[in-house]
C-alpha cells in the first residue's frame, strides 16, 4: 500500500468533496500507479491540471507515487506563463478552436455569433469528439468529465455553469479571448465564415421585405446562407455588449 499526500489548488477544488477542499489530505493506493490516474481517481481530470508538483519538484503524469509523497496539484494559470517548468501542459496551441459536446449546444453557437471557430454537431459520438480534439488539435469543451479524462484529450475544458450566457464568459475568461472577438463574423448554423455579398448576388434567397428595404448583406462561405441586420439584430449587439460589460 503506498499513502500519498494531496493538495489541489484553485479551481481544481470544484472537483472534489467539501472536505477535501483547499486542503491536505492523505490518500492510500495499492501497487504501482501513476500520479495522472490517482489524480484523476479523485475526480480531477488531467486537462484541467497545469502544474504538478511532487514534493516540490516538477512531475510528468506519468511519474509513479511513491510512499510518502506530497503532491501538489495546480490548475491551468491564466496570470502567467509555467509552460517552462510545468511537464503537465501540453505545447501551446497556435490556434484557439473548440469542438463541444451534445449538450451544449446554445453555448456553440454563443462562441460563433462571438467569431470562434466552433464545431458541433447533435450527433457526436464520445469517441468522435475525443478523437477530433486530439487528431486536429480543438479544445474540447463539455460538462461530462469522463469524456475530458480520456487519454486522446489533451486540450479541454470542464464547463462549471449550466447558464449559456455564463458558460460563454466562463470560457472566454479561461482562454483569456476578450481582445479576439469578432462578432457577426461566422455563420451562426454551420460555422462558416461570413463575407459581405451584394443584394444582386443573393436577391432570389431574400423575401419580399428585406429585398425591399434591406442593403447590406453577408453570406456564409460554406453553407451559402445569406444573413442582413434584421429585427433581432439589436437584441444580439446588446447581448455581445453585455458579454464584453461581464468581462471588463
Amino acid at each position: 500500500m503506498t499513502s500519498a499526500t494531496f493538495r489541489f489548488y484553485g479551481s481544481l477544488n470544484d472537483f472534489l468533496p467539501n472536505n477535501r477542499q483547499q486542503v491536505s489530505f492523505t490518500h492510500n493506493v495499492g501497487g504501482r500507479v501513476s500520479v495522472k490516474d490517482v489524480v484523476e481517481s479523485l475526480g480531477v481530470p488531467h486537462p484541467e491540471v497545469g502544474l504538478l508538483l511532487i514534493n516540490s519538484q516538477s512531475a510528468p503524469f506519468s511519474q509513479l507515487l511513491r510512499d510518502g509523497d506530497y503532491v501538489s496539484v495546480y490548475p491551468t494559470f491564466g496570470a502567467f506563463d509555467v509552460s517552462a517548468v510545468s511537464l503537465v501542459q501540453p505545447t501551446p496551441l497556435a490556434e484557439v478552436r473548440f469542438v463541444l459536446d451534445v449538450h451544449l449546444g446554445t453555448l456553440a453557437t454563443h462562441l460563433r455569433l462571438m467569431g470562434f471557430d466552433t464545431l458541433y454537431r447533435n450527433d457526436y459520438a464520445d469517441d468522435e469528439l475525443a478523437r477530433i480534439s486530439h487528431n486536429d488539435h480543438w479544445i474540447l469543451l463539455t460538462r461530462d468529465r469522463g469524456l475530458l479524462m480520456r487519454s486522446l484529450v489533451e486540450y479541454g475544458y470542464f464547463v462549471r455553469h449550466t447558464q449559456p450566457a455564463r458558460q460563454l464568459i466562463d470560457v472566454l475568461q479561461r482562454f483569456k479571448l476578450t481582445e479576439h472577438i469578432r462578432p457577426f463574423t461566422r455563420c451562426l448554423a454551420c460555422n462558416g465564415e461570413l463575407t459581405p455579398v451584394s443584394k444582386a448576388d443573393v436577391q432570389d434567397q431574400l423575401p419580399p421585405k428585406v429585398r425591399a428595404y434591406r442593403h447590406q448583406f453577408w453570406q456564409c462561405s460554406h453553407c451559402n446562407r445569406v444573413y442582413w441586420e434584421g429585427m433581432h439584430h439589436q437584441r444580439m449587439l446588446q447581448f455581445v455588449d453585455d458579454v464584453r460589460q461581464a468581462l471588463n
